[in-house]
């Protein structure tokens, strides 16, 4: 049985997989670099670079003894080229590279973007289902808010795009504003179930041009002046204080700190995200005629969107993956690796990285 290798190290995890035959996977493994860098609130690119570098022998030799596979066992090696942080994606990409030289196989460069949607494409065939083309591909996280319409194959048409911050870095930023950890989006949306949404009136975006673009700048600026105005400095100081004392609070040590008033802006923002993000996929259902939607990326484990999304906000079926596909990880590069594998279309050794490299 023929075995892909896959390898994603775009931003801050160290991920690989094995893939068998594009939908058995054999392996996941990620390394999370979230210790390192939550104490800054966000992404520092050369700590990322070298925690990669630490940890990519590590989580290789993982994944292939999860696998129980050996060298000989493999078929290709895939590996993500773009888009990312450059110097993330050159270690796994020139690691990747040193294995097809030493052990003869085909090299596959992957776009991070695309291994998103087939990560739901993945879970959709491994629970018997099969999603129906023309579809419309939402890929949200915290360096990406891209909407695409996928006709199958690589007939990608990119529909919109955010104009500044991503959807996941806004959950970032705005939890950070708050004094929460990093990263944001799972604390916040948890957070959020316990406020009332329609107690604090927050902005949609508004823009000419595209009116499939997202915007999330000024709903985060919204939220600073909001803050801003209550003079917040001590509640603020508490939820540090106890992210000092207490790496990984619960959720019920968040409540403790975190007043009725805040609960409520935590649950406006979560809203006009939601709408923002499913406005626009449902105006590119009317406008394309797409009969399903594919919503991938670490913003698709968000529980608001998702109960959206499947609550009949959206006349079209929508298609999510597992949890522990939502997030950064190499078998979802090995899967979108599949097709191109059989059809024999390969890379080779000076392929490079792309820190802007397009899908569509």
């Amino acid at each position: 049985m023929p075995y892909i290798l896959g390898i994603e190290t775009s931003c801050d995890e160290t991920a690989a997989a094995v893939v068998a035959r594009g939908g058995e996977v054999l392996s996941s493994v990620v390394a999370s670099q979230v210790p390192v860098h939550g104490k800054y609130g966000g992404v520092v690119p050369e700590l990322a670079s070298r925690e990669h570098l630490r940890a990519i022998v590590p989580v290789v030799r993982e994944a292939m003894e999860e696998a129980h596979a050996s060298w000989a066992d493999l078929s290709a090696v895939a590996a993500t080229a773009g888009p990312g942080l450059v110097g993330s994606l050159l270690v796994g990409l020139t690691f990747a590279k040193g294995i097809c030289a030493v052990r003869r196989l085909p090299l596959v460069g992957i776009n991070h973007l695309e291994g998103h949607i087939h990560a739901v494409v993945l879970d959709a065939r491994t629970s018997g289902d099969e999603i129906a083309l023309p579809a419309l591909a939402l890929v949200a996280s915290g360096g990406h808010t891209h909407l695409f319409l996928w006709s199958g194959g690589e007939q990608y048409r990119i529909l919109g795009k955010t104009r500044d911050d991503a959807a996941g870095e806004a959950y970032d930023k705005v939890a950070k504003l708050l004094g929460f950890s990093y990263p944001g989006g799972p604390v916040l949306d948890k957070l959020a179930e316990y406020g009332d949404p329609g107690a604090v009136a927050l902005p949609m975006a508004k823009m000419k041009g595209n009116a499939l673009d997202f915007s999330f700048s000024g709903l985060k600026t919204a939220v600073l002046r909001w803050v801003q105005s209550r003079h917040m400095e001590a509640e603020i100081a508490g939820r540090r204080e106890l992210l000092r004392r207490k790496p990984n609070p619960a959720l019920e040590d968040w409540l403790k700190v975190t007043p009725q008033a805040t609960l409520d802006v935590i649950a406006a923002f979560q809203s006009v995200v939601v709408e923002e993000l499913l406005k626009r996929v449902g105006r590119a259902a009317e406008e394309t005629g797409a009969r399903s939607v594919i919503i991938a990326g670490g913003v698709a484990c968000n529980a608001g969107l998702r109960r959206a999304a499947r609550g009949g906000r959206l006349s079209i079926p929508a298609y999510f993956p597992t949890p522990h596909l939502s997030t950064d990880n190499a078998a979802m590069i090995a899967a979108a690796a599949w097709p191109r594998f059989e059809r024999g279309e390969f890379d080779d050794l000076s392929l490079k990285a792309q820190a802007n490299l397009a899908l569509a």
